[in-house]
């Protein structure tokens, strides 16, 4: 007969050893109409230790800078060419910086205005396999082709298309979102609302090839743009990631734009929808709108050069005196043509915060652990084991950080 105390004993080593070696999962893996459904629990697979971790090595540009280069207003994205230059959308200066790898500053590409290279408030940056830079000019609604001084080389018009975010996808290809432009529409604001999808493949041309991806629709303007914001990135085989603003949602394609995974996670908040509409008041031509407070989970999705998901999230919701908002100006002149500003409002001075963290995921949408950070993130970029965050409207800087395997 086995002693009891030895078979208590027996069934926890052998449990223990189950769960050590990954076969106890703290995710709920299902899959729902033919794609996998990942539920990631609270804790990674990696527990207390992570197997990577951040080393801090500087600050691109501040507000308060006295070098005028590295006086960035609304830095929008960063790219780094095969030499390690750095380019950087200085989005509220319409211009591009770039940089040597050591930041001594080469030159300025751009200014504002409508003509070649010259810009209205870019948004984006990417560089294909060629060296040819991709950059989304929102304000103008076209996409500029440069070459590495600066020089354009081709544009894409999107007079249709509110261009969003672009990305080299793969050779003849470019991958754009439809991004919400300045201002918007004043008819049917309380009727019936579509959506559009949230990834369009374009030619050089600007011809679309293919649209894919899902927004959810609430039939209200307002909070379609605001519950469908989203970021992406690609990885080396061109698969493409999102990860929603303000849903519990991220999701992995194929270059074809099939849905691969969806992933979601334990979060200390709700991300369910509000189910009021937007209100309208209307005071002869003016109308006032009062959009539903929504929680944030997500700023920002990134993939390292080992093929690991980054996604900046919300460890809590900003609090008040934490919170800004950009502000959006416009002018028309006496000959109809209209000027736009964007500008930050709120508590700009605040640098520090611990609303933040970044979640590490393997190719599967297992979440595999969590690292704080002690500052705003607005967005993420990775080039190899460098990585980058973006505080665009407080301190109007990149933090740089070196990515260490433990």
């Amino acid at each position: 007969m086995i002693d009891n105390a030895y078979l208590k004993f027996f069934i926890f080593i052998t449990a223990f050893a189950i769960f050590s070696l990954g076969f106890l999962s703290p995710q709920k893996v299902e899959t729902i109409d033919g794609v996998r459904i990942v539920h990631n629990a609270k804790q990674g697979k990696w527990g207390k230790t992570p197997a990577v971790s951040l080393e801090f090595i500087r600050t691109i540009g501040d507000i308060e800078s006295q070098n005028e280069p590295f006086l960035f207003h609304m830095p929008s994205d960063i790219i780094l060419d095969s030499s390690d230059n750095i380019y950087i959308v200085d989005s509220g200066n319409h211009r591009i910086q770039k940089f040597k790898p050591d930041l001594t500053f080469i030159k300025t590409i751009g200014q504002r205005g409508e003509g070649p290279g010259e810009f209205n408030y870019p948004q984006s940056i990417d560089m294909d396999r060629e060296g040819n830079i991709y950059v989304t000019d929102i304000g103008s609604r076209r996409i500029q082709i440069l070459d590495t001084d600066g020089h354009e080389t081709a544009t894409i018009k999107m007079p249709d298309v509110s261009v969003g975010v672009v990305c080299a996808f793969i050779p003849e290809k470019l991958l754009m979102t439809e991004g919400e432009g300045f201002g918007m529409p004043l008819q049917n604001l309380e009727g019936k609302q579509e959506v559009s999808k949230m990834f369009k493949t374009i030619d050089k041309n600007g011809k679309i090839l293919n649209e894919f991806g899902d927004k959810i629709n609430l039939d209200d303007l307002i909070l379609n743009r605001s519950a469908n914001r989203f970021f992406y990135t690609t990885d080396s085989s061109h698969n493409v990631y999102a990860a929603f603003n303000t849903q519990n949602r991220l999701e992995k394609y194929s270059p074809e734009g099939q849905l691969l995974w969806r992933a979601d996670r334990e979060l200390d908040y709700s991300t369910e929808l509000p189910k009021k509409k937007t209100k309208f008041e209307r005071d002869g031509g003016r109308i006032a709108i009062r959009e539903p407070q929504l929680n944030r989970c997500t700023s920002g999705i990134a993939v390292d050069d080992q093929g690991r998901i980054w996604v900046v999230t919300f460890k809590r919701q900003l609090r008040e005196e934490e919170r800004i908002q950009t502000r959006v100006g416009m002018t028309m002149t006496q000959g109809g043509q209209r000027s736009i500003s964007l500008d930050m409002e709120g508590n700009t001075d605040t640098r520090e915060t611990d609303a933040y963290q970044l979640e590490v995921y393997d190719q599967e949408g297992i979440l595999l652990g969590k690292i704080p950070v002690d500052h705003f993130v607005d967005n993420i970029r990775i080039f190899g084991d460098r990585l980058f965050l973006l505080d665009k409207g407080r301190g109007m800087q990149f933090y740089e950080y070196r990515i260490k395997n433990n």
